[in-house]
């Protein structure tokens, strides 16, 4: 209920409400004139007319202008995107989570217990550490070694946009390298590091995932210090863009779902994301 009065509340929905309210009006006012020109003489005249006028356009604008779920199903190609409020460990699907290019796992010496990487190893791995390294050093052999860093914790550095994919249960982890390590342990990224991350992690989604649905969070905050330069909103948007023009030249998922935090999900502009979502369908 508070999410549906905080969308109330945007200009976007008024303004969408008057455009489509003033639209009908218009339209019934053409019906009308036709009626007339044809009849004679409209059955129902003056104020009873105008009320049923007012009616109808308010209860038309109201119905098209009304907040719904933020998603959108595209058929060229065939895939749909939704943008939900919850907890990213609870979605039934592929998850993603995104790391450093070292793919550091220590918490909280290295990594944040509160981050998505960090609640990963809690709730996924339930706290052991060597479970999931084994697991990374695994799905990683295939990966060249770009570089190395001289820092506590994991050294070898397999560079932006290395994915490591993880089996749980009949599901997959995505591990989406997109910010780096310095020598102090702070995680930097920049747009560009995560556009092309992101272009790894579609490819590796459509060669693995089989079509299945995939779950992200919201990337670019927390560590990678980018949450003032891509705040939520855009963020979204980022990942929306990128996975749809990765789409548009070769299956990747069934479904996207991007998973907002309660907080960041009451400060978005939900009815303007929806029609950002629209916007992308093919003319």
């Amino acid at each position: 209920m508070r999410d549906l009065l905080n969308d109330l509340r945007t200009l976007r929905f008024w303004r969408w409400f008057l455009v489509l309210a003033f639209s009908a009006v218009g339209v019934l006012a053409i019906i009308l004139e036709l009626i007339n020109f044809i009849v004679g003489r409209l059955p129902i005249r003056g104020w009873p007319l105008v009320i049923l006028i007012a009616i109808t356009s308010i209860g038309y604008g109201l119905i098209r202008a009304w907040p719904r779920p933020i998603s959108q199903q595209y058929n060229s190609p065939n895939m749909r995107i939704e943008i939900v409020k919850g907890d990213l460990f609870v979605q039934d699907c592929n998850i993603v989570v995104g790391t450093c290019d070292t793919f550091d796992t220590l918490a909280p010496n290295i990594i944040a217990k509160s981050s998505i990487q960090g609640q990963a190893l809690e709730r996924l791995y339930g706290g052991d550490l060597q479970k999931l390294d084994l697991d990374l050093a695994s799905a990683l052999q295939g990966s060249a070694v770009r570089g190395s860093i001289q820092k506590p914790g994991k050294t070898d550095k397999y560079g932006v946009g290395a994915v490591a994919t993880l089996r749980h249960g009949s599901h997959r982890l995505y591990f989406l390298a997109y910010s780096e390590m310095d020598t102090n342990n702070e995680a930097q990224s920049t747009p560009d590091a995560i556009w092309r991350s992101l272009a790894s992690l579609w490819d590796e989604v459509s060669r693995t995932a089989n079509g299945t649905p995939v779950a992200i969070p919201v990337i670019g905050g927390g560590q990678s210090r980018l949450s003032q330069v891509i705040p939520a909103q855009d963020s979204i948007r980022f990942i929306v863009m990128s996975f749809v023009f990765a789409s548009r030249t070769q299956k990747v998922c069934d479904e996207l779902r991007i998973v907002v935090r309660p907080n960041d999900f009451d400060r978005l502009d939900r009815l303007e994301l929806q029609a950002f979502l629209s916007s992308l369908r093919p003319s």
